[in-house]
Order: C-alpha cells, then structure tokens, then sequence
C-alpha cells in the first residue's frame, strides 16, 4: 500500500448530448393524457407543450416488432393498409414511460415511449 491519499475517482463523462438530455425532462413527461372521442388523443406535457394524434396516425407508427422489423429497424407495416376511420379501444399505461393502445383493428402490442410520442408531435410541427 502506498501511504499517499486515495487516488481520485474518474471524473464521469456524458455519453449523452444535450438535446438527449433535455429529452429526459418536462418535455417528455406528461402532465395530462386524455382520449378525445374513439380517435384522438391528446398530450400536455410538463413544459406546457400540447400535442394532438389521430389513432389512425399513432396506429401508423406502430413501434413494435411486428411492425418493425427489430434487427434491421425496416417499417414493416404499410401505412396505407390503416384506414382513417381506425378507433382506440383502450389505452394503458405503461409503468411511468409509455402508452399502449388497442386499437379497433385488433392490435395492442405497441409500447408508445412518452419519448417518442414527444418526436412523433415535433415531428408532425406541432
């Protein structure tokens, strides 16, 4: 043992930028989550941001493995086979991270991250 003070701990490094880490705040935790009729859906986040989806539109984005293929991250599904008049049965959340859906087409596998329901809003410029 040398009789010198104990070395100093690594300082820690962030693997994650700062966009990544604005990501973990109010801008993806919900403040209220509320269905609007049989195909709308509706998010106010922490930050005040409001986001409006369509079921039909959420159904499109389908994250699951069905519908996306896991090890190449291709679409699967073919949004055009998901009409319009596509209706949310149920929703639950998911732990404090996510929401699923079963929706009228009988579909209820998707995990819906409160992350990206967040991109798939910015993403429609809301």
């Amino acid at each position: 043992m040398n009789g010198g003070a104990p070395a100093a701990a690594p300082k820690p490094t962030s693997l994650m930028s700062d966009a990544m880490m604005e990501r973990r705040g109010p801008a993806v935790e919900p403040r209220e989550i509320m269905q609007e009729g049989d195909a709308g859906l509706r998010i106010t986040w922490a930050d005040g941001h409001e986001c409006h989806f369509t079921a039909a539109g959420l159904r499109r984005a389908c994250p699951c493995a069905q519908c996306v293929n896991e090890w190449t991250g291709q679409r699967m599904l073919k949004p055009e086979t998901i009409g319009d008049a596509l209706r949310i049965n149920d929703i639950a959340i998911v732990g404090r991270y996510a929401l699923n859906f079963r929706w009228s087409d009988g579909h209820e596998t998707g995990i819906y991250s409160f992350r990206l329901l967040r991109e798939l809003c910015e993403q429609s410029g809301q």
